[in-house]
């Protein structure tokens, strides 16, 4: 069985805010990631709105057939947006306006009893919950205490990694937080930085149900189209199905 995909299209939404135009359209992007087999839309509504706008939100909500994954930070603003619109599932994620991309994982156990509150707020609204973490034990012991359903591993260290030996040792360090999860109960994914060079030995852990995958994606699509790219993505993937 292979690993589900989720397309993050925020990078569409990205290249239309740097000139403020009405396209390319992130909606019609997910439309297309769906017909070429995403199994999820991911977006990630930040404070400072710098790709997704609230109305994509709301119009993803009304078109998306396959599942909606809202990124948000764990702040009033943010829950009330997806009391709202209610996403299938919220991604609780750490946010700076000063990053260019999320720089790491929610850090759960310095602030758990929030962190709770807020996951039992979006349960309230029949909302599921996962937090985006670094594979760490302590913090993924944090999140199960904290009620989430998924945990949402940062693989960024594994993909920046230069040397064969630091990325084997990322990679084994991602297994193992894998394993603690799926042993707690946790519904285990995983994102940041995959593409379509390392994304193979990740896929291939048996516990990952779910990657999260957008902007490989769409930079490989601005070469040779989305439907190619997403079909290209979701190849590898199934190449390297447990």
């Amino acid at each position: 069985m292979s690993v589900r995909l989720g397309v993050n299209v925020d990078h569409v939404a990205t290249l239309r805010q740097s000139r403020r135009t009405t396209y390319p359209d992130p909606v019609a992007a997910a439309t297309l990631a769906e017909l070429a087999g995403a199994d999820q839309i991911t977006i990630h509504v930040r404070e400072d709105r710098r790709h997704i706008q609230d109305r994509d939100l709301q119009i993803l909500r009304r078109t998306v057939t396959t599942r909606l994954n809202l990124e948000m930070a764990a702040t009033q603003e943010m829950v009330k947006l997806a009391y709202e619109h209610k996403p299938d599932v919220a991604t609780l994620v750490p946010e700076r306006r000063e990053e260019l991309t999320t720089e790491g994982g929610l850090d759960v156990v310095s602030s758990r009893d929030a962190i709770r509150r807020v996951v039992k707020t979006l349960h309230d609204a029949e909302i599921r919950v996962s937090l985006f973490i670094d594979p760490d034990l302590d913090q993924v012991k944090a999140a199960h205490r904290a009620e989430a359903e998924v945990v949402e591993f940062h693989t960024g260290r594994y993909c920046d990694a230069r040397l064969a030996s630091d990325r084997g040792r990322e990679l084994s360090r991602l297994v193992d937080a894998c394993k603690a999860a799926s042993k707690l109960g946790l519904e285990v994914a995983a994102g940041h930085g995959l593409n379509y060079q390392n994304v193979g030995p990740v896929a291939q852990i048996s516990e990952i149900e779910e990657l999260n995958i957008g902007h490989s994606i769409v930079a490989r699509a601005v070469l040779v189209g989305l439907e190619r790219a997403v079909r290209e993505m979701k190849g590898l993937l199934e190449k390297a199905g447990r």
